[in-house]
């Protein structure tokens, strides 16, 4: 005998319920603005239910707000506590790769969802720490959104609450009122805000711009002025130093003009005048075995890494940029502090044994590196890294001291080692010049993969050692320029060095 159970009508209001998600990066105000939205359905006579399932850390993962609502009636809803695949009405996103995850998630769907993003990026860990340009492609992004939202509205909803002095969750509020998926009219998204209390009037000039957004399409940035050169300002004496370097790079071919006075720039920045000079000299040399018929291309490489490599990132060049009132200023205004406020700033310092054998005299440094017991005693000392507070003074005092240690630094261990290492780099890079043009320019161009500071600089050193060494693979080969380009292009895919090491094999497997 068969039991047959009744079969329960669904609800015929469970249709009227409203889905929302936000989907929003640990500080920008997803909490806020789900607050908003609550307080508001409340107000308005909405049974409402708020939930949140929090990200791992700040921009490894992002924070899931999600609200459903129903008019109240005598029957008590029972609301869900997470959004389903298929079935959400308005996703808001507050940064456009928070869009792309909905979409992926399938939160977003043609037949009913309205999709809401921010169109800036807050770079997720994933691509900072690549070495090269890890950035991921938002406008891939954008046309995936475009085929699974019902409706789209998309526009820099930061910059526009920046503009108003306020914080993006302001912003997009006001898309929500203007995209008109709610039942609510602009007022009583209005009076959500006033309730609050706090940064009001910020917030409703940030909620007017995010409205007009969304009903008239994001207004045209304004055009760009041309970012002026940054004026050089010192002593007289050192100022005609100056412009005799500049009258040096007059006699370079004009090609060449703007990229050795970037170069120029970075070394005397680095250093002093003395030291431009040097570069200069280093410069011409390669000059002299280019030609107009490459279109320079060898000497304009030249001028962009051997600056990079005569600038490089030892103790003395971290504390002068910490100390630096640039440095300080540009902070302060990117969090807002107030010239009434005071700024509390923590640097993080871990300097390897190896970076403080560098800074000692050259031939007692190369002792001292040379000696496992010493190395292992300075890796004790100074391996746990140090925390200082540059807002107090003796610790903003110990940074400038070492920041100003210039006029000591030639003399160092690390000064030697680094001259050193650009000699070989140079000689190893224009050796093929005479019968390999493009080789030379590929392999100079090579010194891209030596960057940072302690460890992330060793592995760049590595990366660098890997991809000259392959060069002795390729000798003679038609299309050794070529494969030099794809090794140094795996070796800033990842920082690991694995897409370098499966390149490496595939060049031994026909050498």
């Amino acid at each position: 005998m068969n039991l047959i159970l009744p079969q329960k009508t669904p609800d015929a209001r469970m249709g009227e319920i409203l889905k929302l998600a936000v989907m929003a990066v640990g500080g920008q105000g997803g909490g806020v603005l789900t607050g908003w939205i609550e307080g508001m359905a409340r107000a308005n006579g909405y049974d409402v239910q708020a939930t949140s399932v929090a990200g791992v850390s700040q921009r490894t993962g992002a924070t899931i707000y999600y609200v459903e609502m129903i008019p109240s009636s005598a029957q008590q809803p029972i609301f869900a506590l997470a959004p389903s695949t298929g079935d959400v009405d308005v996703l808001i996103a507050s940064e456009m790769m928070e869009v792309g995850r909905a979409v992926l998630r399938g939160f977003v769907t043609p037949d009913r969802t309205t999709l809401i993003g921010s169109t800036h990026r807050t770079l997720a860990v994933s691509e900072k720490t690549v070495p090269g340009d890890g950035i991921a492609n938002a406008d891939e992004v954008h046309a995936a959104a475009e085929i699974a939202a019902q409706r789209l509205i998309l526009a820099n909803m930061e910059q526009l609450a920046i503009a108003q002095g306020s914080v993006i969750s302001a912003s997009l509020f006001g898309a929500l009122a203007g995209s008109g998926a709610l039942p609510f009219d602009r007022a009583m998204f209005e009076d959500a805000i006033r309730a609050g209390g706090k940064g009001v009037e910020p917030s409703l000039r940030a909620f007017a711009a995010g409205f007009d957004a969304a009903q008239n399409g994001e207004p045209d940035a304004p055009e760009m002025a041309a970012k002026p050169i940054a004026q050089i300002v010192g002593p007289d004496v050192l100022l005609r130093d100056w412009q005799k370097l500049i009258n040096r790079v007059g006699t370079l071919p004009e090609r060449v003009h703007e990229m050795a006075q970037a170069g120029l720039r970075k070394v005397v920045n680095f250093q002093d005048c003395s030291y431009g000079a040097v570069y200069l000299e280093r410069l011409a040399e390669i000059v002299g075995q280019d030609d107009a018929a490459h279109d320079w291309k060898l000497s304009i490489t030249a001028a962009k890494y051997i600056a990079n490599a005569m600038s490089y990132d030892d103790i003395i060049r971290v504390a002068d940029l910490k100390t630096r009132r640039p440095r300080f200023d540009r902070i302060r205004a990117e969090m807002g502090a107030q010239d009434d406020q005071l700024m509390q700033l923590t640097e993080f310092f871990h300097p390897r044994a190896e970076e403080i054998a560098g800074m000692l005299p050259a031939k007692m440094g190369a002792r001292v590196e040379a000696n496992p017991k010493r190395m292992a005693q300075l890796g004790r000392w100074f391996g746990k890294g140090r925390r200082l507070r540059t807002d107090s003074l003796w610790a903003y005092l110990m940074l400038h001291f070492l920041g100003g240690l210039k006029g000591y630094r030639l003399r160092t261990h690390r000064h030697a080692i680094e001259i050193a290492h650009m000699e070989e780099w140079l000689e190893q890079s224009l050796t093929p010049l005479s019968n390999d043009y493009a080789l030379s320019v590929e392999l100079l161009k090579c010194r891209r993969l030596v960057k940072g500071y302690s460890d992330t600089h060793v592995r760049g050193l590595s990366k660098f050692g890997t991809v000259m060494g392959a060069a002795k693979l390729l000798h003679g080969r038609e299309d050794a320029a070529v494969w030099i380009a794809r090794l140094r292009e795996a070796a800033l895919q990842d920082p690991e060095g694995k897409a370098l090491a499966g390149a490496i094999e595939t060049v031994r497997s026909f050498t």
